[in-house]
């Protein structure tokens, strides 16, 4: 069992440990102090070491900030969490305020008391962060003070100890391309942006740089390290050995010096001290490595993770993988909706779905010899009202019957080793309303608008965000998250540069593989989110056209619940889509499943006429 179903953020523990937060800060004469929820590395994902947000508040999202002061508290969260985190954290000691309207700079520079001093940890603020952070305590009068220790740790009697997982080797038949011949592609990049060395502090771009693979946090297959990069291909990894064997040290040896993590630092001062231009990527470095460099005389190149675009542009071998593991991926989801269309409600809950789904994949990978390594994030599961809560996760403590007359959304992913998979279904249980039916079809018009965008070289996400909002914003609806985020290959489920929203302003690549998923949430009632991954395909040539174009491939392979489509809503062109769409579905999917399942398929993707 990959998931856990451990209750989610207790509210209770908000109050004792902003006391003792509190208390030393007054014993270190500071004012306040800023819990982000990130560790050195500014993952998604962090090990329970680095979970100081959720240890202080009782929230358990991925993510947020606290600002503790001596009288006041706040956390501050974005849209997808806005429900959970009233929930999860004692609203009697903390004020909730948003995370993309009143960011924690926006609330510094307008709340923060003249003269306050207000400290942070600069490994888990990146140096655009500080940035903002400084200017905004300077126009409140106040100062932002950098501290050596995080006082999270100094109060944390039983803090977890960091991980220690075993590292492996990602063979060349999924990576596509040896580490060796990446080195020296990352190098050049260097060099080009004026950089003696690049500092690689995201384990993604660590393990696909080199080839490896770790276990290191939930859901996404990293080694937890860092990698200085040189121009002059003298590269070191900062990585506990006690990861390695025997075979996996030899490997890495043939590539870098293998160092401690806790040299880091020291390396970095000595580069600097030789006078070394050290390129870190301002999005993703913490800002105590520019101060390392800054005040050890060394020259700071602000510069993209190296590795980070062609992370995201896969390669051959690696779109291939990322085929094969959603035609396995979709049979296991088939297996499920079949399943769970054949249970009565008011007889199954929310864990019983996730377990069962778990089981499909796990079966799934056995009978095709490519086994389940993981989830790829813990499966949203949400039967009516837990529906609408965007990014909810079932516990123990909150799994819900899913009852007659209601929506059912289910948001799940897995991890294979030729790819990652992320794919979401609302399905009705029972009769849905003729509302559901609406606003689902509204929804789904807003997924095919995107899978059959054409749009040229240069357009970014921001560009094409709007096309899945546009049947929604005419009946006067919405939803409060991106439509899409860029996907790993067996790496991180939520990848960036690349991500289709108002806020993606980076170029949508031949090769990047991203998710489409427009929404509705209505809360207190129901969820619908419909999701698929799709594939930016090489620019080409249209019929009587002037620009070559891209488009979208789309990777997922499962069908769409037709009881809750009003085929009325839809134009020719998208009926067409969904018809052929259901059609490859079936002739993709359709030869791994058998008897009622198959039954099952072939009436679920018929053609709607």
């Amino acid at each position: 069992m990959f998931q856990s179903f451990d209750s989610a953020g207790d509210p209770s523990v908000g109050k004792p440990r902003v006391a003792l937060l509190r208390q030393w800060l007054l014993e270190n004469g500071l004012d306040g102090f800023v819990v982000p929820r990130a560790d050195e590395h500014q993952g998604e994902y962090v090990a329970p070491r680095s979970n100081r947000l959720r240890w202080l508040t009782g929230f358990s999202g991925s993510a947020g900030v606290a600002i503790v002061l001596a009288k006041s508290a706040y956390v501050f969260v974005d849209g997808r969490y806005t429900l959970q985190v009233r929930d999860e954290v004692d609203l009697d000691i903390f004020t909730v305020e948003s995370l993309i309207d009143n960011p924690p700079a926006s609330w510094i520079k307008e709340t923060l008391p003249k003269g306050a001093r207000l400290g942070f940890d600069p490994w888990l603020h990146t140096m655009g962060d500080v940035r903002a952070l400084t200017a905004a305590a300077e126009k409140a009068g106040a100062t932002l003070v950098p501290l050596s220790s995080n006082p999270i740790d100094a109060i944390w009697a039983d803090q977890p100890d960091a991980p220690l997982a075993a590292v492996e080797i990602h063979p060349e038949a999924f990576a596509g391309e040896l580490a060796k011949d990446k080195l020296k592609r990352l190098a050049a990049a260097i060099a080009a942006d004026g950089a003696t060395h690049a500092v690689l502090t995201d384990p993604s771009s660590l393990a696909w740089t080199f080839n490896i693979r770790g276990r290191d946090v939930p859901h996404t297959p990293l080694a937890l390290g860092f990698a200085i990069l040189a121009a002059d291909g003298s590269h070191k990894v900062y990585l506990d050995k006690r990861k390695l064997g025997r075979t996996e040290e030899a490997y890495l040896t043939q590539l870098a010096d293998i160092e401690a993590p806790s040299r880091l630092e020291a390396a970095l001062a000595a580069l600097a001290k030789l006078g070394a231009r050290i390129a870190l990527d301002p999005v993703l470095a913490a800002d105590r490595l520019r101060a390392l460099i800054e005040d050890n005389g060394g020259t700071v190149v602000s510069a993209p993770d190296p590795a980070r675009l062609p992370r995201a542009t896969k390669n051959k071998a690696e779109i291939s993988g990322a085929r094969s593991a959603h035609r396995r991926d979709g049979a296991a989801v088939a297996k499920l909706l079949c399943w769970l269309d054949r249970q009565q409600p008011g007889k199954v809950d929310e864990i019983e779905v996730v377990t069962r789904l778990e089981e499909c994949r796990r079966l799934t990978g056995e009978e095709t010899q490519m086994p389940l390594r993981d989830v790829s994030f813990d499966t949203i599961s949400g039967a009516g009202p837990n529906g609408a809560i965007m990014h909810y996760r079932v516990s123990r403590a909150t799994s819900r019957i899913l009852g007659d007359g209601e929506l059912f959304l289910l948001d799940s992913g897995a991890q294979y080793q030729d790819g990652t998979t992320d794919i979401t279904r609302t399905v009705p249980v029972g009769k849905p309303t003729e509302e559901m039916r609406e606003r689902f079809t509204l929804v789904l018009k807003g997924l095919i608008a995107i899978s059959t965008a054409r749009f040229p070289a240069g357009a970014r996400g921001c560009d094409i965000d709007v096309l899945a909002r546009i049947a929604l914003w005419k009946h006067g609806l919405d939803f409060a998250h991106g439509t899409g985020h860029g996907v790993g290959s067996y790496l991180a489920v939520h990848e960036g540069p690349q991500r289709i929203a108002k806020t993606g302003t980076e170029k949508l690549l031949t090769g990047m593989i991203l998710s489409n998923e427009p929404g509705y949430y209505k809360e207190g009632h129901y969820g619908i989110r419909l999701e698929n991954l799709i594939l930016v395909t090489r620019p080409e040539a249209l019929p009587g056209g002037d620009i070559a174009m891209h488009g979208f491939e789309t990777l997922t392979l499962a069908p769409f619940d037709q009881r809750l489509l009003r085929a009325d809503l839809l134009t020719r062109e998208e009926l067409d889509w969904l018809n052929a769409y259901h059609a490859r579905v079936l002739a993709e999917i359709g030869p791994m499943l058998d008897g009622e399942t198959l039954a099952w398929l072939e009436k679920a993707t018929a053609a709607i006429r």
